[in-house]
């Protein structure tokens, strides 16, 4: 059974550390019977009704449970996370379902509506209506965030990975062969280039974010040079 957690607004604008390395944490909180597939951070509206910290972003957790009895442990687990290590002067939401539940389309069309309107609270819990979604804190507005970056990533065609298979430890240049042997296919976006082979090097700027793209991750690269490829959209400073 594949879950998804999703999380959003557990921080404030003095903490040093964001949703999304709050949702990467919570893989020391998993069973043993469970995985952490990868996790994935979705952008929202920016817009100056919608109240955020810093880029109106939100965090799905994707775990591969051994059991369908699963569900309501997982759930439980996450909002104790929540209401452990969010912040104060946070809104910390918490939003659970699986590929087991009922049609997740509701909840994809309502992520999409979350990337170009303005949404509210009763929106998000007409969209979860079946699914798990609490509120922890402040005014309850991370629901918003935390249902729509699950839905999103049900969809599996939106957002970044910010966790998958260590891909933080990988160095600042790696080789296309070694990036498949961690499950991450790098795909060329040069119009009439070939594909990347094996032994081409990718240089990451020290920042691998695969995308989610067919439900997997996939690194869009440019050619640099011969054999030498650069990853696409690197990080921003804050500001």
């Amino acid at each position: 059974m594949r879950v998804y957690i999703g999380f959003d607004d557990t921080d404030n604008k003095d903490a040093d550390r964001g949703t999304g390395k709050l949702a990467r944490w919570f893989e020391r909180e998993l069973p043993a019977e469970c995985r952490m597939w990868g996790v994935v951070r979705q952008q929202l509206l920016l817009h100056d009704d919608i109240p955020y910290t810093s880029h109106n972003s939100s965090a799905c957790v994707v775990v591969d449970a051994a059991r369908d009895d699963m569900l309501e442990m997982l759930t439980r687990l996450a909002v104790e996370h929540v209401e452990r290590l969010s912040l104060p002067g946070s809104d910390p939401g918490v939003c659970v379902a699986s590929n087991g539940d009922r049609d997740l389309t509701v909840l994809t069309d309502f992520g999409h509506l979350c990337t170009r309107e303005v949404v509210t609270q009763k929106d998000a819990l007409r969209a979860t209506s079946g699914f798990h979604l609490s509120g922890h804190g402040g005014t309850n507005d991370g629901i918003i965030g935390a249902a729509a970056a699950v839905g999103l990533t049900a969809f599996g065609w939106a957002g970044r990975f910010i966790e998958f298979g260590g891909l933080r430890d990988f160095q600042e240049q790696v080789s296309v062969s070694e990036l498949g042997e961690a499950h991450i296919l790098v795909t060329s976006l040069e119009r009439d280039g070939m594909p990347p082979a094996p032994k081409d090097q990718i240089h990451t700027g020290n920042w691998l974010r695969p995308r989610l793209w067919g439900h997997r991750p996939v690194l869009a690269v440019q050619k640099k040079g011969e054999g030498l490829w650069a990853s696409i959209g690197g990080k921003q400073k804050k500001g």
